[in-house]
């Protein structure tokens, strides 16, 4: 676990992207048991109810599912599933703020490539 949260983002949200992150990242996979409310609540020091509502959101999206008196577990076709949604919502979250900000600067359409290649070598796999 990341013990970096940040104020750009409301902290349940966080909590949601941060346990998408690690099915993505095969950190947690199909079955697996994610970390409790209460191992989140003291490793963030954050409130209960803020990592409650950041997990009922990954239940309601049938990410993960929930064993009575056991605890929560990754869902079947979780994995799938979150990189399906994560590449539908890819240009509107990343690509378009982008074009903008180049617009802006005017940059053309080589200039953007040239800094996407020189960018794209700098990035690791995880």
């Amino acid at each position: 676990m990341s013990k970096s949260l940040d104020d750009k983002k409301p902290i349940y949200l966080q909590i949601k992207e941060m346990i998408e992150d690690q099915i993505i990242n095969n950190q947690l996979q199909e079955h697996d048991q994610i970390p409790s409310t209460n191992q989140l609540v003291q490793f963030y020091k954050i409130n209960h109810i803020t990592v409650s509502k950041g997990i009922n959101l990954l239940v309601e999206e049938e990410i993960i599912y929930k064993k009575r008196g056991v605890g929560m577990f990754v869902k079947e076709g979780a994995k799938e599933k979150l990189v399906l949604k994560r590449r539908e919502g890819f240009a509107e979250e990343f690509v378009l703020p982008m074009l903008k900000e180049a617009k802006k600067l005017k940059l053309v359409d080589h200039d953007i490539v040239k800094i996407m290649e020189k960018l794209k070598g700098s990035v690791e796999d995880d």
